[in-house]
């Protein structure tokens, strides 16, 4: 298994709870129970953004088309270039 800052058993635990969702509805319904709607949306805005730096969009186009502050998109640009994969690793399978 991957190995780093966020390894726990708790986290272990959860991601194969992750994992273990079936459906959309199945991830609707645990992301509802288990984060706030505001969590959902950061995160969901996030991969948003990742998507569009990752199609060569500028920053001000990201901001335009998301909401997401210059400080997110910078993060997640970071994350893109510095990160572990984890944006590239999604973006590549949903892209197919």
């Amino acid at each position: 298994m991957y190995r780093n800052k966020l390894t726990t058993p708790e986290t272990e635990w959860f991601f194969k709870a992750i994992l273990s969702l079936k459906t959309e509805e199945d991830c609707a319904r645990f992301f509802e129970d288990v984060a706030t709607i505001g969590e959902v949306q950061a995160m969901a805005q996030r991969l948003h953004v990742a998507k569009l730096l990752n199609d060569g969009c500028k920053y001000s186009d990201v901001a335009e088309a998301t909401g997401a502050s210059t400080a997110t998109i910078s993060r997640v640009s970071r994350c893109l270039t510095y990160g572990a994969d984890g944006y590239k690793l999604v973006l590549g399978r949903l892209e197919k």
